[in-house]
């Protein structure tokens, strides 16, 4: 399944690619959510292949209406991760495809085209970028970690969450060696899982931001939770935290200050 999966993004990044370049039709799904037809038809070309090729798994992706799609065996896609930067021609921005078995992660892909990296894992056997095995890096002083965040885009329409972000960095900033905010959530936890990073935190995060960069992560021997420090869900935690599993009860605690 693998091979097959990789050799259907790999010809989707031909979409990508062609609209990263290009003029962009844009529609604002909310003042900061931004959708391009490039999006669009992305997931329209991944979905019709998926459909076709992996029949025992249903579909849950981004542009889509998934209201009626059950979350068990499925196929989790992010057709462009990092849209923003895309159409701003910021190169950080990826396909992001996460599998499912019985709600477990089983396989990760995220691609990004422009630089010509991909991501790939399989539970239990690995996390590789470009065919070469990831690991997480060995940094365990907090004040040494390089650290990623994101910024929800209910930041301009919850004011509880826009505090709770300036709160966290308030916090966070003067305990690590800094702080950097990317724009592609699937990225940010590859760059932990190859030792960029030591760390990443985000709230509001929607199951195709992360599906399949989880995976990628604990398969580099990083650690993945929510803001209390227990097991991450998908669809139900507010807050993702992330790291390479040395500074993560550091971090958890910093973040509960």
């Amino acid at each position: 399944m693998k091979k097959d999966l990789i050799k259907i993004i790999k010809k989707a990044e031909k979409i990508l690619k062609a609209g990263f370049y290009a003029d962009k039709d844009i529609t604002f799904k909310a003042k900061k959510d931004l959708v391009t037809e490039y999006d669009v038809a992305v997931e329209t070309y991944l979905k019709k292949k998926f459909s076709k090729k992996f029949k025992n798994f249903n579909i849950i992706a981004e542009e889509s209406d998934n209201a009626n799609i059950e979350f068990n065996n499925s196929i989790i896609i992010d057709p462009i991760d990092g849209t923003t930067n895309f159409v701003n021609g910021v190169p950080h921005t990826a396909i992001s495809v996460g599998v499912y078995k019985n709600k477990k992660p089983y396989l990760a892909v995220v691609y990004n085209p422009i630089l010509d990296e991909l991501y790939t894992a399989k539970i239990g056997k690995g996390a590789y970028l470009n065919g070469k095995k990831l690991k997480v890096s060995n940094e365990n002083d907090f004040q040494k970690s390089l650290l990623a965040t994101g910024f929800p885009y209910t930041s301009n329409t919850n004011e509880d969450d826009l505090n709770d972000v300036l709160k966290k960095i308030k916090l966070i900033l003067p305990l690590c060696q800094d702080l950097r905010r990317l724009g592609a959530a699937s990225l940010d936890l590859c760059y932990i899982a190859k030792g960029t990073f030591e760390g990443y935190y985000e709230m509001n995060l929607k199951a195709w931001d992360v599906s399949a960069g989880i995976l990628i992560l604990t398969e580099a021997g990083g650690v993945v939770s929510n803001i209390n420090g227990d097991e991450y869900t998908l669809f139900e935690d507010k807050y993702l935290v992330a790291s390479n599993g040395k500074i993560h009860k550091k971090f958890i605690k910093n973040l509960n200050k």
